[in-house]
C-alpha cells in the first residue's frame, strides 16, 4: 500500500515532467507537511511571514531565507509578491510545508533578476509558514481550564499575579515566567502591559488557565522586541492567573458558619484563639495552625496582627467558621513574607473561632436549674461537695467529677480551686445546677495547665450536692455558743488536773453531739483532733494543763502583744 504523502509526492513528480514538456499555465503546490491543527488558512488580504528556500530548475539556489537569518514578511494579494507566491501562499497554515513550482510568468518572466534569476526562469521554492495575522484581527482567547467558583474576575485596574509561556505562532518560545521562578505582577489597563494582553487578561478568574492570541499591531509591532520577538510577530501565551486584586479594595469575609447560640461577637480588644489554614488564591498553603497542633493567639484591633486579619476578625462568635481574603495591602504587602509568601500576594485564611475572651471579662453564670425552695446559699468559709464537667468552648472535655467515685469537695474562698470556678459556686442552692464559663485571667491564664491550652476559656457544668457552715481560715474547731467560762475544768473529766488525748477527744465531740461546736468540714476529724491536742501539748508530755489550754483567740492575743 501507498502512503498519502508518497502519493502527493508522486503527483508532484509528474507535474514536474508535465512541465518539461509544455509552459505551466498556473503554479503548482504540493502541501507535503500539514499540521494536524489548523485554527486558520491564509487569505486575500492576510499579512504573512515565512522562510523559503529558492532554486532553479537545475538546482541552483537563486535565494534563501534562511540565509539572512529571518522570515520574509509581507501582505498576500495585493500586487507586493510575485503572482505565483502570493497563490502558493494562499490557504496554507501556520506550520505548513509546501513545494511551489511557479511558471516564468507568474514569477520574473522574461526580464528575470540580473545576476541571479535567469529570464524565462521557471522558480522552485520550499517555504514554511510562521505567521499569519490580518489588520481586522483581534485578540483570540481560549478558556482552557476554569475553576468552579470565580466570585470575581479581574477588571482594568487591577493588580494581577501570572504565570505564562510566551511563544510565537509556530511554536518558538521567546519568554515564560516559570524560567524565573516567580509570577508576572503588573496593573491591568494602565498602560504597563502590551495592549493584547490588557485585552486578553480582562475577565479571568483566579486559578483560570487561558490561550491568549495576540496579532502584531496589539504587541510589539513592525520593531518587535530586542532579539526575541522579530518585527510583525503574532504572539501566543498560556496564561495562569494566580491572584488579583484592586488597590481600592477591602477584606471579603465568605462561607460564615455561626452557632445558633453566639450570644457575644468579638470586638476590639478581645483576646481570639483560633485555628486556620493559610492558602494564596491558587491554592498554595503557606501555613496552618493545626500543623502545630495549636491555636494561634492575639489581640485583636490593636496592631498585632495584619491588618486584615485585624479587621476579618472582628464581629466573630465562638465557634464560628469564616473565609477571610485580604488584598496584599492589608496583609504583607509588595515584600510578602518569607519564602512562603510572595510579594503582592492576596491570602485566603478559613478561620475556626475557638473562644475569646476580654482582660476585663468577669465568669459568666447560666443557672440551668434551681430547687423551688432555696432558703440558704453557698458563701465564702462553707464546705461544699460539688459534681463538674470542665471542657473547652469547643466541646473538649477536660476533667470530670464523675470520673471518681466521689464528688469534689473545697472550703469556698480558701484558693483551693481556680477563681473563676470558686466565684461560680458561690451563692448556689444544695441541688442547684449552673454553667460557668470562666475566662483565663480567672483560671488557668497565659501558662495554661496539663490538658488546658494556653489562655483558654472554659467552661463548667456544675452541680452542687452539699453545703455546710465552715469555720474561719486557720481554725480547726469553733464553738457556736459562747466559750464555757471554766474550760479546762469542763474539759478535765475525771478532775485529775490533766487532759489527755482521750480525754480531749471525748470533749469535743460531745460538744457537736450537743450543737456547741463545730469541726472544720472536709476534714478527717480525728486528724483534727490529733492536730488541736498537739497545739495545746506545749511541752510534749502526752497531757494538756490548765497552763498550756490557751484558746485561738488568746493565742493571737499573746502573738499580738509579743509584737508590740
Amino acid at each position: 500500500m501507498i502512503s498519502n504523502s508518497l502519493v502527493v509526492w508522486l503527483q508532484f513528480l509528474i507535474l514536474c515532467v508535465s512541465s518539461e514538456s509544455g509552459p505551466l499555465e498556473d503554479v503548482v503546490i504540493d502541501r507535503y507537511d500539514i499540521p494536524k491543527i489548523c485554527p486558520r488558512e491564509v487569505q486575500m488580504g492576510d499579512f504573512v511571514r515565512y522562510h523559503y528556500n529558492g532554486t532553479l530548475k537545475d538546482g541552483q539556489k537563486f535565494d534563501a531565507s534562511y540565509d539572512r537569518g529571518i522570515p520574509v514578511a509581507g501582505f498576500v494579494g495585493i500586487g507586493r509578491l510575485i503572482t505565483g507566491l502570493d497563490r502558493g501562499i494562499l490557504g496554507m497554515c501556520v506550520n505548513e510545508r509546501r513545494k511551489l513550482i511557479v511558471p516564468p510568468h507568474l514569477g520574473y518572466g522574461s526580464i528575470g533578476v540580473p545576476g541571479m534569476i535567469p529570464a524565462d526562469a521557471t522558480l522552485y521554492f520550499d517555504i514554511i509558514l510562521v505567521d499569519l495575522w490580518n489588520k481586522k484581527d483581534e485578540v483570540q482567547i481560549t478558556t482552557l481550564e476554569k475553576p468552579s467558583q470565580c466570585n470575581r474576575t479581574v477588571k482594568d485596574s487591577d493588580f494581577v499575579r501570572y504565570h505564562y509561556n510566551g511563544t510565537l505562532l509556530d511554536g518558538t518560545y521567546f519568554d515564560s515566567s516559570y524560567s524565573r521562578s516567580s509570577t508576572y505582577d503588573t496593573y491591568v489597563g494602565s498602560g504597563w502591559l502590551i495592549k493584547g494582553m490588557d485585552q486578553g487578561l480582562l475577565g479571568m478568574c483566579a486559578g483560570e488557565w487561558r490561550k491568549i492570541i495576540v496579532p502584531p499591531f496589539l504587541a510589539y509591532g513592525e520593531k518587535g522586541y530586542g532579539t526575541i520577538i522579530p518585527p510583525h510577530a503574532s504572539l501566543v501565551f498560556h496564561v495562569l492567573m494566580i491572584d488579583f486584586h484592586n488597590p481600592k479594595d477591602g477584606i471579603t469575609v465568605q462561607n460564615q458558619v455561626i452557632p445558633k447560640d453566639c450570644k457575644r461577637r468579638a470586638v476590639t480588644g478581645d483576646y481570639v484563639r483560633y485555628h486556620y489554614n493559610g492558602t494564596l488564591m491558587d491554592g498554595a498553603l503557606f501555613d496552618s495552625s493545626y500543623s502545630r497542633n495549636t491555636t494561634y493567639n492575639t489581640y485583636i484591633g490593636m496592631g498585632y496582627i495584619i491588618p486584615g486579619m485585624d479587621a476579618g476578625l472582628q464581629g466573630v462568635c465562638i465557634g464560628e467558621w469564616r473565609r477571610i481574603i485580604i488584598p496584599p495591602h492589608l496583609g504583607y504587602g509588595e515584600k510578602g513574607a518569607g519564602n512562603s509568601i510572595p510579594g503582592s500576594a492576596v491570602l485566603i485564611f478559613n478561620v475556626h473561632v475557638i473562644d475569646f475572651h476580654n482582660p476585663k471579662d468577669s465568669i459568666d453564670i447560666e443557672v440551668t436549674y434551681k430547687p423551688e425552695v432555696c432558703n440558704v446559699t453557698s458563701k465564702k468559709g462553707d464546705f461544699i461537695m460539688y459534681h463538674y464537667n470542665c471542657s473547652l468552648l469547643d466541646g473538649t472535655l477536660l476533667f470530670s467529677s464523675h470520673s471518681y467515685e466521689n464528688p469534689q469537695q473545697i472550703t469556698l474562698g480558701m484558693n483551693k480551686v481556680i477563681d473563676g470556678l470558686d466565684l461560680g459556686l458561690t451563692g448556689m442552692c444544695k441541688g442547684e445546677r449552673r454553667t460557668v464559663i470562666v475566662p483565663p485571667h480567672l483560671g488557668h491564664g497565659e501558662s495554661g495547665a496539663r490538658d488546658v491550652p494556653a489562655s483558654a476559656v472554659m467552661k463548667f457544668d456544675i452541680e452542687l450536692v452539699h453545703r455546710e457552715e465552715g469555720v474561719p481560715e486557720g481554725y480547726l474547731f469553733i464553738w457556736l455558743d459562747d466559750t464555757p467560762e471554766n474550760l479546762f475544768e469542763v474539759m478535765d473529766l475525771d478532775k485529775n488536773g490533766e487532759v489527755p488525748l482521750e480525754e480531749f477527744s471525748t470533749f469535743l465531740k460531745a460538744q457537736v453531739e450537743e450543737g456547741k461546736g463545730r469541726f472544720l468540714p472536709g476534714v478527717d476529724r480525728e486528724r483534727s483532733i490529733s492536730d488541736m491536742f498537739i497545739n495545746q501539748d506545749r511541752n510534749k508530755d502526752q497531757k494538756i494543763t490548765a497552763e498550756e489550754l490557751k484558746l485561738k483567740t488568746e493565742e493571737e492575743a499573746d502573738r499580738v502583744h509579743e509584737e508590740l
